[in-house]
């Protein structure tokens, strides 16, 4: 199987399709207590056609173990894809990241800049603030306590079919929750970005809509007219999702062509 030595552990991954050599590679990142096979509706859908894809599980999620004694961070999950892209020999690359991924992939971006050429931001705020309230409430309530409940949800048979350690369900919760519930705010390290950048949201999002557009700004986006030529037009894009929540929008048909609308 395929893992890579990285960063003191072994990060699992896996590579579809195909493409030419000098063609830039796709990276997803699934959210929290996900794995990269969740994305096989989305490849299935044409989302890696014609193209090199490597998705990962993300560190104590699904393949990739525990780190033993490290907490969660989203920073050392962008170390960890900058440590797999070299890796593989890896130039730049497309990565596209949805809730923790997307934070993941955001982390990835502003410590490895020099690694990527577009970032797909899917349904993620820039503080923490940008949640919804209610949203904050369930993370700051949530811990390792939350595991059992959680063992009814797809998310359980999913680490429980596929971890190297099922019994390490209720660590993995208990590190997500602790990572949830620390504060952030990225706004000044987000604007310093010089990539493109799709961010991606729900009309029903758990972030405030207010943030979303907040978050385009940052990015020089909605601040003033582009012109009748669209001279004035930012390189990133915003795109809000209709009839789609935070929890259901990755199975949105309307994602797939609008993200490939901006990769290509």
């Amino acid at each position: 199987m395929p893992y890579a030595d990285v960063n003191g552990m072994s990060l699992y991954f896996e590579e579809h399709g195909s493409a030419p050599a000098a063609a830039v590679p796709l990276v997803l990142l699934h959210g929290g207590f996900g794995a990269g096979e969740s994305f096989a509706p989305l490849l299935a859908a044409g989302l890696g056609e014609g193209r090199r894809v490597i998705t990962v599980d993300l560190r104590g999620h699904g393949r990739t173990p525990d780190v033993a004694g490290q907490a969660l961070t989203l920073e050392a999950m962008g170390d960890d894809i900058a440590a797999l892209l070299r890796h593989l020999d890896v130039a730049k690359a497309d990565v596209l990241g949805y809730s923790l991924g997307a934070g993941a992939a955001a982390r990835f971006a502003i410590q490895h800049e020099e690694l990527v050429n577009r970032l797909v931001l899917v349904s993620m705020p820039v503080r923490r603030d940008g949640w919804f309230p209610e949203i904050k409430a369930q993370m700051d309530a949530m811990n390792e306590g939350a595991a059992e409940a959680l063992k009814g949800s797809p998310m359980y048979e999913l680490y429980e079919r596929i971890a190297p350690r099922p019994e390490d369900w209720p660590l993995l919760v208990g590190k997500v929750a602790a990572m949830n519930r620390q504060d952030y705010d990225w706004s000044d390290e987000l604007a310093a970005l010089t990539v493109p950048v799709l961010l991606v949201y729900a009309d029903a999002d758990g972030i405030r809509p207010a943030h979303m557009v907040e978050v385009f700004a940052l990015l020089g986006g909605g601040l003033k007219d582009p012109g009748w030529d669209g001279a004035g037009r930012p390189a990133s894009r915003l795109s809000v999702i209709p009839g789609a929540s935070h929890y259901d929008l990755m199975s949105s048909p309307l994602l797939v062509p609008t993200v490939l609308s901006f990769l290509q």
